[in-house]
Formats: structure tokens, C-alpha cells, sequence
């Protein structure tokens, strides 16, 4: 059932809670003239809410600053961060307001934030503002990521501000996006709280996660090493579904690091087009430090920094809080890796674990590398080949035919051909993913041309990436030399 959204939906902050150092009561800056450029209808439906207001003078008004904030209370939040390796103490939302939260059901709340939306005292210098195509990426990767079943925040609306803002020496169109999240905390948050306000604020940020999204952990004694448990479950899911698609996060700092497994800040992100186990695309990231085959051990690097703030919950004793912390996030190292294994095994249609079976898995990425094979064409046509097309498609993939052959007779004998690995086969392997230049061309549109038109059918597509209709068979080619993406860029 729908409900009728004829008023502001958005009337609850919940962070309120929180110390208050934790955030700055601060409501959005106005823009000039605001206008909706894209309302995400299908996750409004979701939610169970329509349209109306949103798509009204009130709602547009509100989602773009220029609204009534007085019932919900916005703020911008307060976190710090290891960007890189670095500690910085003070970062916090430097373009960024956070709404509130919209109440999906009696115990479920969803929070709304606006990115791009004014100066905050996190700013640090920046104008607080975005653009329109760094707002347009950050909806297309957030339906990538649905579309694919991998827990991510998404975008509600998408907003021209009616005002240019300079970047790369140029005037732009600026744009405001409204992100919908399950929340906002992150690793960066309990590093603040520790170091502003100790084991008090560390506790009372872990009380109010545990209360909002792990309240099944809330009777239990050992609730906090619990705590972390679970934190490091779900992120380890969730990096091993970034891998076995082959997405590149580009930016895995403690700032970026949702702590509810939900995919947050697609900045510099990207879908790899030829596989590259050390690929990086992310023009900060001139180490390597965030590359494809890394992203496992940072997520295990940044779980060891937010274990060091919850030491004082553990145990007054700091050796023994330290082997506590120790042993909870050994099972984060499990997880990633049986969740891994057991992807890609269903990416190749394999059930079996004798030799041969894991050494054909084992070799498999090595020899997509090795061949230079695009990701995620090689798995749609292996899927399709086990489904009964020929293997012409495929082996034109490969550097000759005969090497080719030679790998496919021997994935032939290890295969599993029931039909319940076959479907299992067909939803690992997407058929469509958001191509960087694909995406690319949908900002240059939209930011020269006012143009829309190919976001607005890219964004539809990327829904169902497991079936594509033929009226978007172009998107799922990989991009001509001309066309292919070698650096993509934070874009605030």
C-alpha cells in the first residue's frame, strides 16, 4: 500500500540524541532557483510513500534548501577520518545537511541528507557546494548498486540550485542531491568521539547503533565485542559483492565507511571494463592504496581502527580488551573470504571441490587478466554459453581461439549443469553494470547540453542488470579507445 505524501514526510531527527558535540545544529543555504532535474520514483515506492509532495512547490523547495526546517532539526555531523592512511581529527559534513529521517515503518527510520547544499563549519574552505554531474554519478552508482542487490545508500532527488559553481577552472551548474541512507555513522564518527569525549561518547554512539540497527545485540553482556562482530559481517559481505562485480570503491577512508554494510560516498568509484587485480581509477589514489584486490584488507585495516576506540568498552584491561577486539575480527576474515569464494564459484558454475575444480577457480581471474578480458562481458557470455548459446561470443573474447578453447573444454569437464547452479550462475554475473564512460557521457549531456535523456535510460536499466531489453544492447558494450575511462575524480 502506498500512503498519500500530500505533506512533509521528513519530521524526526534522531541524531539529536547523540552527544553534542557530535554535530552542529545547522539548516541548509538557500539557492537561487531550484528545480527537480530527477525524482527516484522507484525508491520512493519502496518506501511506501508517492510523489506528491516531493514533485510539489513545498517539497522541491525543501529538498534544495530554500524549506521550512523547523520540525526536523538538520545538522551537520561531526567525524574525523584516516584519509589514506592519515589521520585527520576534524572532518565532518563540509557540504552536506542532514534532514532527518523519514519513518518507513514503526521501527524502521530512513535518513535524508543534502549534498551540495552550503557551507557548514566542517567546510574547511570549500564552497559547500556540487555539481550537477557529481550529483548525476552519485544517482547512477546508487542504482548500479540496488539494481545488483548490494546494500548501498541512494539517491531520492537530484536538484539544479539555478547557480554555477567553479571547478577545474570553469563555471559549472551546480547541483544539490538528496541521499537516502540507513545511516550515517561511520567509522570517522567513533574516532571523534574518542578522541573529544573518551569511552563516554564512544558508548554513546555504540548505544544508539546498537539501538537503531543491531538491536538484536542489545540484552546481551558482551554486547560491544558483539557490536564490532557484526560491523565487520556485514562489511565483509559487502566488499566481497563490490569484488565479484568488479567495483572499485576508490576511496575506502574511516570518513567512508558506513558502519550498517551500506555502500556510502561514491565519489571516485568505478566499474572495472578489463580485469586488473591491482586496477585503480581514482586520481588521488596515486599508491594503489584503494585498488580492487586491496579493498578486502582495508576494510579489515579500517575495522582495526574503529575496534581501537571501543577497547575501553571491552575490558578495563587493555591487553585483554586488545584480544577480545583481536578475536572479533577474525570473523570478518572469514566471512570475506567464504563469501568471496562461494561468488565465484557461482560466477563459473561450480559446485564441486575436488583439485581440479579449485585449481580451474583459483586460475580463473589470473587468466581473464592475463588475456585481457573485459569482467563483466567474459562472466555474461560464460553464463550465457552454459545456458545453451553457442561459444563463438566468448572465445572472440580471448587472444586466440585456441586458448580460449583449451580454458573452456577445461571448465566444461568441472562445470555444474543443474539448473539450480545455472540460475545461481545467472545472478552472479550481471549483464549490465554503470560503465565509467557510459556514465561519462550521461554528465557531459546533462552538464553541457541540459540534456537528460541517456540518464534517464541508464538509470531505468540499471534496475534489472541481469536482463537487458535489445533497445539497450549498446550499453552493455565496453568502451572504444577513444572512449575508456583512466581517472575518475572525487567530484566535490
Amino acid at each position: 500500500m502506498v500512503a498519500v505524501s500530500n505533506t512533509n514526510p521528513i519530521s524526526n531527527q534522531i541524531y539529536l540524541d547523540l552527544p553534542n558535540d557530535m554535530y552542529t545544529p545547522l539548516a541548509p543555504k538557500r539557492v537561487e532557483s531550484p528545480t527537480l532535474l530527477a525524482l527516484n520514483h522507484n525508491l520512493l515506492k519502496n518506501y511506501g510513500l508517492d510523489c506528491e509532495w516531493f514533485e510539489g512547490t513545498e517539497g522541491i523547495s525543501y529538498l534544495a534548501g530554500n524549506g521550512d526546517y523547523s520540525a526536523s532539526n538538520p545538522i551537520a555531523m561531526a567525524y574525523a577520518g584516516h584519509q589514506f592512511g592519515h589521520y585527520s581529527p576534524l572532518l565532518g559534513d563540509g557540504r552536506a545537511h542532514l534532514l532527518g529521517q523519514l519513518k518507513i515503518s514503526d521501527e524502521q527510520y530512513i535518513d535524508v541528507q543534502l549534498k551540495g547544499s552550503g557551507r557548514t563549519p566542517y567546510s574547511r574552505g570549500g564552497d559547500g557546494r556540487a555539481t550537477v554531474g557529481a550529483v548525476i554519478r552519485e544517482y547512477l552508482m546508487g542504482e548500479a548498486m540496488a539494481g545488483l542487490g548490494i546494500p548501498t545508500t541512494r539517491t531520492l532527488a537530484i536538484l539544479g540550485t539555478g547557480e554555477r559553481v567553479m571547478r577545474d577552472y570553469q563555471m559549472v551548474p551546480g547541483g544539490i542531491q538528496a541521499r537516502a541512507a540507513s545511516s550515517h555513522i561511520r567509522v570517522g564518527s567513533f574516532q571523534y568521539a574518542y578522541a573529544k569525549s573518551g569511552e563516554s561518547g564512544v558508548k554513546a554512539l555504540a548505544d544508539h547503533l546498537i539501538e537503531h540497527h543491531y538491536s538484536a545485540l542489545s540484552e546481551r553482556d558482551d554486547k560491544y565485542p558483539a557490536l564490532l562482530e557484526a560491523i565487520g559481517i556485514r562489511q565483509a559481505n559487502l566488499i566481497a559483492q563490490w569484488m565479484l562485480v568488479g567495483f572499485i570503491h576508490g576511496v575506502m577512508n574511516t570518513d567512508n565507511m558506513s558502519l550498517v554494510g551500506e555502500t556510502i560516498d561514491f565519489g571516485p568509484c568505478a566499474f572495472m571494463d578489463e580485469f586488473k587485480a591491482g586496477k585503480v581509477f581514482s586520481s588521488i589514489d596515486r599508491e594503489g592504496r584503494y585498488a580492487w584486490n586491496q579493498q578486502a584488507n582495508i576494510g579489515y585495516w579500517n575495522l582495526s581502527r574503529l575496534a581501537e576506540t571501543l577497547l575501553p568498552l571491552f575490558d578495563s584491561d587493555s591487553e585483554q580488551a586488545i584480544k577480545i577486539a583481536e578475536a572479533h575480527l577474525q570473523i570478518y576474515i572469514s566471512t570475506f573470504q567464504e563469501t568471496f569464494q562461494l561468488g565465484l564459484k557461482a560466477k563459473l558454475c561450480m559446485t564441486s571441490d575436488n583439485e581440479l575444480a579449485e585449481d580451474l577457480i583459483n586460475s580463473a581471474l589470473p587468466t581473464i587478466e592475463r588475456e585481457g578480458i573485459d569482467f563483466t562481458l567474459f562472466f555474461d557470455a560464460l553464463t550465457r554459453h552454459a545456458q545453451g548459446e553457442s561459444d563463438a561470443e566468448l572465445l572472440s573474447l580471448f587472444s586466440s581461439a585456441d586458448v580460449g578453447q583449451a580454458w573452456l573444454s577445461q571448465w566444461a569437464q568441472e562445470r555444474d549443469s543443474s539448473d539450480e547452479a545455472l540460475a545461481a550462475m545467472r545472478q552472479a554475473n550481471p549483464a549490465l553494470i554503470a560503465r565509467n564512460h557510459q556514465v561519462e557521457k550521461t554528465i557531459e549531456d546533462a552538464m553541457e547540453r541540459n540534456d537528460f535523456t541517456l540518464f534517464h535510460r541508464l538509470a531505468e536499466a540499471l534496475k534489472t542488470p541481469y536482463h537487458v531489453s535489445e533497445e539497450n544492447r549498446d550499453l552493455q558494450a565496453a568502451p572504444k579507445p577513444q572512449e575508456r575511462v583512466l581517472r575518475t575524480f572525487c567530484g566535490t
